[in-house]
């Protein structure tokens, strides 16, 4: 149930959009959940992560930052999905301060969860440093739960 930092797997879409300067990190951990099942898993956080966010929409009401994304016929949480294969979502919108895209990917029998970010100015590179120790938390843990989680065997994992 090792969650570990890895280069971001050639078969994800994000390759795309990333640019000099954009910050990028991704973890991994092994799974045979279905990718989208997986993805559920990620979004639903626990109480601890939703606290966190809600002192977030509090710091950053005065600045105007979107905190429950935009409409969108498909969510992942509060992220609108921009594609979905057999093998990744990828999810996320553009705000005033950064752009930001997640993928969640099922490559060589492992879950991974990427995020994008391209801040678009001081502020978006601010906000990034200052959330950076509660991303990382929060992402481990999202993947310790997708390791833990019951396979389409039915079998828990442990």
């Amino acid at each position: 149930m090792k969650v570990t930092a890895i280069p971001l797997p050639e078969p994800s879409a994000l390759h795309a959009r990333r640019e000099p300067g954009d910050f990028l990190d991704c973890y991994s951990v092994q799974s045979d959940l279905p990718v989208r099942d997986a993805a559920n898993i990620i979004v639903d956080f626990p109480s601890w992560a939703q606290f966190l966010l809600v002192i977030r929409r509090i710091i950053t009401a005065p600045f105007g930052l979107d905190n429950d994304g935009p409409e969108a016929a498909d969510k992942m949480g509060v992220f609108p999905v921009e594609s979905e294969t057999e093998t990744e979502v990828v999810a996320g919108f553009d705000d005033k301060h950064l752009n930001f895209r997640v993928s969640v990917l099922k490559h060589d029998g492992r879950i991974s969860l990427a995020t994008w970010v391209a801040p678009h100015n001081i502020g978006g590179r601010l906000y990034l440093a200052a959330i950076m120790p509660f991303h990382i938390a929060i992402a481990k843990d999202a993947l310790r739960r997708v390791a833990r989680a019951e396979s389409p065997t039915g079998q828990m994992r442990t």
